[in-house]
């Protein structure tokens, strides 16, 4: 009995090992390392200077100017992102194209980095064929009238790429959940439109879309490789500031480079806790 107990509990974690010895590995240790370091100075003795010294303007700003890209892209990536996959939803797309819309959504959410950087700079770059198309075809210079790719506003833009296909992702499963017969229903016990919406959608919806914008918006606040190959170090990003950091030391302190660590992951971990609360919360409707 005991051999055959055994075997059941090998059988169904053996499955699951390697992703739990990979997370351990990549993300548990090196976190609890930083966390500890974060305490530490350069003689191993407890400290909390390096909590101080984020309170040095380049850093804070670094964190607000993070965040105020975050939170923008965040907003407006759930807002374009939510009429996309309302028309995906019940816009009587034919399947094809509604399979299709979704499968670009799946690729565009991952094409980030150097590439998508690129495929900006070739488009609307200075000399990007938008840019140039503009400039001879109908006399518009976009960078005259003030636009600038490698700004906080051409870096919004760019994280829009990810952020919009990313929200369709997360929100059209919430949408497919809506059943006809609740509207159905409704209009049988007299509800018009907008007792349908204030009464049943908006209660089910809005923590979907809350959560799906908190999601968005600790997407963009983690993202480096693309603020990195676009903007180069034109944008005070904490994540740019942070791989600064590593590289070179050049705040000639790694404890401190550690706090900055600790302060994304506590921004992140935040907002990814709020994430799986209105999470819950929007399941229990769709039960």
């Amino acid at each position: 009995m005991m051999k055959s107990h055994w075997h059941k509990w090998v059988r169904d974690w053996s499955g699951v090992a390697p992703f739990l010895v990979f997370s351990a590995l990549f993300l548990i240790f090196p976190t609890m390392y930083l966390i500890v370091g974060a305490f530490r100075d350069s003689h191993d003795h407890f400290t909390l200077a390096n909590f101080l010294g984020l309170l040095a303007p380049e850093i804070t700003g670094s964190f607000f100017v993070s965040l105020e890209i975050s939170a923008v892209s965040a907003i407006l990536g759930m807002g374009f992102g939510f009429a996309l996959t309302w028309a995906i939803a019940f816009g009587g797309l034919p399947a094809q194209l509604r399979a299709t819309i979704v499968t670009f959504c799946g690729v565009a959410s991952n094409f980030a980095g150097i590439p998508l950087a690129f495929a900006f700079l070739a488009s609307v770059g200075r000399i990007g064929f938008v840019t140039s198309g503009l400039r001879h075809g109908f006399g518009i210079d976009i960078y005259a009238m003030g636009f600038n790719l490698l700004s906080v506003g051409g870096l919004i833009m760019t994280y829009l790429y990810f952020q919009i296909p990313l929200m369709v992702l997360i929100f059209l499963p919430v949408l497919d959940g809506i059943k006809r017969e609740w509207g159905e229903a409704a209009q049988i016990l007299g509800a018009n439109s907008w007792q349908y919406w204030r009464h049943i959608l908006f209660p089910m919806l809005w923590p979907s879309v809350i959560g799906s914008a908190i999601l968005l918006f600790a997407n963009a606040f983690g993202a480096i490789a693309t603020a990195y190959a676009l903007t180069g170090s034109s944008v005070n990003l904490i994540t740019l500031l942070l791989y600064a950091q590593i590289r070179g030391d050049v705040l000639h302190n790694e404890n401190l480079g550690f706090a900055m660590a600790f302060g994304m992951i506590a921004i992140t971990g935040i907002s990814n806790f709020c994430y799986l609360q209105l999470r819950s919360r929007s399941e229990t409707w769709l039960r």
